[in-house]
């Protein structure tokens, strides 16, 4: 179904877009009857402005806490712990069955791994480049699940999707001021490279739990499959912590600055995360998913309130590349 398809990938970096991350949204599509009627078209595209902003400012939140001491481990552990909490309700309410098809475990828990490896990587991409450029980057994903795709022996990419990926690349380029920084020397160019590379680890987990979820977990109900995908992720947090794994990983932040980026992060989140949740089997997704692009966007600008983080008019001209041909590639692919 496109809005199947379309809206997993808009979560992903909100997190994701969330999002973010092994979701699936299609509570709709899963019942043979009594299909709520859609929102006028007005309505759904206010929600999903809304959504977008939200999510657009929880990964400046991120930034704003990492920056005044906030753990890594402690951010994403909060921001899973509300959306864990947020599909357990659901599932509670629709009263699903979380008994998983036989066989279907280690996929599912793979699915889980690679959300925790995607959202680690993500905020670690937040954590050292300017918030929208790491957006841009991890949202390079259809790229890389087209070629996923191909390599496993489906599809191969048409000539025009081949087309739309150079452009897009050829956006990111100009996006990330590569020569810039190549010319960089020291630790903010090391910090750069850091966070470009963070970013496109958090693309290509996305896009192999993308194809995990396409073909070998689309059996299963997308409110149980996303319960026990942030149950992993909320563990692995949780492990992670005791473990010591990443230093510092779980400290709490140092300054008020800090404990207000964290609470807007929660409340963002998870906020946005309930109202899609919610919404979404009123919003036509098919046809109005494209508005969730905006996010790279509002997170320029609350980058630029709340952070002082500026790029340069080159920097938005690739951006809006990158964006164009992700919505005109993610509107092919759902077709």
């Amino acid at each position: 179904m496109p809005e199947r398809l379309v809206l997993r990938g808009f979560l992903a970096f909100s997190d994701c877009s969330p999002h973010k991350t092994g979701f699936d949204m299609s509570i709709s599509t899963a019942l043979p009857a009594a299909v709520p009627q859609h929102f006028p078209r007005q309505i759904a595209v206010l929600i999903l402005v809304v959504v977008a902003c939200s999510f657009a400012g929880n990964h400046v939140a991120a930034r704003l806490a990492f920056e005044n001491g906030t753990g890594l481990l402690l951010a994403i552990l909060c921001r899973s712990g509300v959306a864990l909490a947020i599909l357990i309700t659901l599932v509670i309410w629709q009263r699903q069955t979380v008994r998983l098809p036989a066989g279907s475990w280690k996929w599912q828990i793979l699915l889980g791994l690679l959300v925790t490896i995607q959202s680690l990587c993500l905020y670690s991409a937040v954590a050292r480049i300017p918030v929208a450029l790491a957006l841009l980057t991890a949202n390079s994903f259809p790229i890389i699940l087209a070629l996923l795709t191909w390599a496993l022996g489906g599809a191969r990419p048409t000539l025009k999707s081949a087309a739309l990926m150079l452009f897009i690349l050829s956006g990111l380029v100009l996006a990330l001021d590569v020569p810039g920084v190549l010319a960089m020397e020291g630790d903010v160019g090391a910090n750069w490279w850091q966070g470009i590379v963070f970013a496109l680890g958090a693309a290509t987990s996305f896009a192999v739990a993308l194809w995990v979820t396409d073909h070998k977990l689309s059996a299963l109900r997308g409110s149980v499959r996303s319960m026990f995908t942030m149950l992993i992720v909320f563990a692995s947090m949780i492990v992670a912590g005791f473990a010591e794994l990443v230093p510092g990983g779980m400290n709490l932040p140092a300054a008020t600055p800090g404990w207000l980026g964290l609470g807007a992060l929660v409340l963002l989140y998870g906020g946005a995360f309930s109202v899609l949740f919610i919404s979404v089997p009123r919003l036509n997704m098919a046809r109005n998913a494209p508005v969730m692009n905006m996010e790279p966007i509002a997170t320029l600008l609350f980058g630029w309130v709340v952070l002082e983080q500026m790029i340069s008019p080159a920097q938005m001209l690739g951006g809006l590349v990158v964006i164009t041909g992700i919505v005109i590639l993610t509107l092919r692919k759902s077709a």
